[in-house]
C-alpha cells in the first residue's frame, strides 16, 4: 500500500470541507479552524492544511482574511429551475461528446469507454508511474520528430505486419489518437465541396470533421457483417466520392465486424470507381491479428489506416497512428507540422515501453476476458428488457439496441438524463439525423447496471 503524500492528504481534506460546506454543515460567514487547531485535530502538518485551505479558496469554498483566517463563501445558486445544460442538452451531438469527457452521470451506458477500473485495475497504471520515475528514458527538451518517436514507429510497424498488413515504418506517422489521425486525412484529401461517403449509423466526431471542412456526406447504410454493398455501389456510380470512411470492426456504434466476401467486393468497387477508403481500427489489439482488415487485403494501395492506443490503453495516453501509401504519410506529416508541429515525444515513449516489456499484452488479456465475460449478459439482460440486440463482435465495446415501436429514443435519452443515466440516442449516430430510427448505443461494460435495466424495462412497458 502507497503512503499518502501531503498533497493526497491537503486534497483529502479539502475534499471532506467543501462537502461540509455544500451541506450546510458549514454556514456561510462561518471561520475556518485556524490552521494550528486543523492540523492538530486532523493529525496532518501545517503546510498540509494550508495547502487544503488554499484549494479551498481556489474553488470558491473559502476566502482568506489576512490576520482574521479562512471564512466560508456564500456558494453561488442558480435563480431558475431550469434543467442543467447536460440534462436538457442530452440528446445533443455535442453535449453527447462533452458528456463522456465531463462525466456528470453516475450510470454511463452511453459511454465510448470502458470504466476507468478496467485500465486502472491492471498493472498499466503501476506501470505509468515507473515509466515517469527515474528508469524512464530521457525525453530531453526539444519538440521530436515531426514523425514520431521512432522506437514506437518501427513497433507499430511490427504490429501491423502481425496483421498481415506489411509496411516500413517510413508508411506510418504517430498522431494524438484516432481523431488527429481523422482530422489530418479530411485537411489532406478534401475541398469544400467535395463528395464523401461514411457508415450509417457511423462514427459521430467524424461527422463534425467533416462538415467543418464542408464536404457533402453520404450515408452507407451499415449492416450487421459491414456496408451495404448495394446501396455503396450506387452511391459510387452517381457521385463519385473521394474518399469513404469506414470502420471495419467492431463497428462503432452497432458493434459489428466486416465479413471477408463484403471485404473483398467493397475494395472491388473503389477501385473501379476510383475510390480512397480510410479504415479506422480503434480496437485493433483487442481483435484477432487474421481479422478481415481492408489494410491487409489491399496492402495500403488505395486503403489509409487509422488505429489508436487511447481506446485500449488509456484515454490520457493520446498516441494514435496512420499507416498508408508513403506519398500520403509524407504529405500528412507535413500538414501535422504546419498544425501542431509534433506529438509528445515523452508520452510516445511511454507507450513504447509499456508495448515493449509486455505490460501492454498483459493488460490487453485482462480487458478481453473482461469484455468476454460482460458481453452474453449484457445480451441476454437487455433482450429481457425489452429490446432487440443486433448481432455483435464479443471482442468490442458496444451493442445496438433497438427500441420497440411506440419509444422514442429522444424522449427516453431525456428522461434517463433526469435520472442521473447517460444514453446515447442512435440519431446521434446518422449523418442525416434520422428522426425515424429509435435505437441507443449501449457499452457493453455497463449494460448489466441494475439502475438502467430497471429504468430500461420500466421505460419500455410503458410503452407498450
Amino acid at each position: 500500500m502507497e503512503t499518502p503524500t501531503p498533497h493526497t492528504k491537503a486534497e483529502a481534506l479539502t475534499a471532506r470541507l467543501a462537502q461540509a460546506i455544500e451541506q450546510g454543515g458549514l454556514p456561510a460567514g462561518s471561520r475556518l479552524r485556524s490552521v494550528r487547531d486543523a492540523a492538530a485535530k486532523e493529525g496532518l502538518g501545517v503546510n498540509t492544511v494550508v495547502e487544503a485551505y488554499n484549494r479551498l479558496v481556489a474553488r470558491g469554498y473559502a476566502e482568506a482574511r489576512p490576520g482574521s483566517g479562512f471564512y466560508v463563501r456564500r456558494l453561488a445558486r442558480s435563480r431558475t429551475a431550469a434543467a442543467p445544460s447536460h440534462v436538457s442538452e442530452a440528446v445533443d451531438v455535442v453535449s453527447l461528446l462533452r458528456e463522456q469527457l465531463e462525466q456528470h452521470y453516475e450510470v454511463r451506458v452511453g459511454d465510448g469507454r470502458p470504466p476507468a477500473s478496467w485500465m486502472e485495475g491492471s498493472d498499466i497504471a503501476r506501470q505509468l508511474k515507473l515509466a515517469r520515475g527515474s528508469d524512464a528514458p530521457d525525453p530531453g527538451h526539444g519538440y521530436g520528430s515531426p514523425w514520431g518517436f521512432a522506437p514506437l514507429r518501427d513497433t507499430v510497424a511490427r504490429l501491423l505486419n502481425e496483421r498481415a498488413i506489411h509496411v516500413h515504418a517510413r508508411q506510418v506517422l504517430l498522431t494524438q489518437g484516432a481523431n488527429h489521425a481523422l482530422d489530418l486525412i479530411v485537411r489532406h484529401l478534401l475541398e469544400p465541396g467535395d463528395t464523401v461517403l461514411v457508415d450509417s449509423p457511423g462514427y459521430y466526431p467524424l461527422f463534425g470533421k467533416l462538415k467543418l471542412a464542408k464536404v457533402k456526406l453520404l450515408g452507407v447504410p451499415r449492416l450487421p457483417d459491414g456496408p451495404d454493398l448495394g446501396v455503396l455501389e450506387a452511391l459510387l456510380r452517381a457521385h463519385r466520392p473521394r474518399v469513404f470512411f469506414t470502420q471495419s470492426l467492431a463497428h462503432n456504434p452497432t458493434g459489428g465486424s466486416l465479413s471477408l466476401p463484403k471485404a473483398h467486393k467493397l475494395l472491388q468497387l473503389a477501385a473501379e470507381h476510383d475510390c480512397l477508403v480510410v479504415e479506422d481500427d480503434p480496437f485493433a489489439d483487442l481483435q484477432p491479428a487474421g481479422a478481415p482488415r481492408l489494410a491487409a487485403l489491399d496492402q495500403l494501395e488505395r486503403v489509409i489506416y487509422v488505429s489508436s492506443f487511447s481506446k485500449t490503453l488509456s484515454a490520457g495516453l493520446r498516441v494514435g497512428y496512420i499507416a498508408g501509401p508513403a506519398q500520403h504519410i509524407g504529405a500528412l506529416c507535413d500538414l501535422k507540422m504546419v498544425t501542431i508541429v509534433s506529438t509528445s515525444d515523452f508520452v510516445e515513449r511511454v507507450v513504447h515501453q509499456l508495448v515493449t516489456t509486455g505490460q501492454y499484452r498483459r493488460h490487453l488479456n485482462r480487458l478481453k476476458a473482461r469484455l468476454s465475460e460482460a458481453f452474453l449478459p449484457a445480451t441476454r439482460a437487455l433482450t429481457r428488457a425489452g429490446v432487440q440486440v443486433q448481432p455483435a463482435d464479443p471482442a468490442g465495446y458496444y451493442l445496438w439496441a433497438a427500441l420497440p415501436r411506440g419509444l422514442s429514443e429522444l424522449a427516453l435519452a431525456r428522461q434517463a438524463a433526469k435520472a442521473g443515466i447517460f444514453l446515447a440516442p442512435g440519431s446521434v449516430f446518422f449523418p442525416e439525423r434520422r428522426a425515424d430510427v429509435a435505437a441507443v448505443r449501449v457499452n457493453v461494460a455497463y449494460a448489466n447496471d441494475p439502475r438502467f435495466l430497471r429504468f430500461l424495462a420500466a421505460a419500455v412497458k410503458a410503452a407498450r
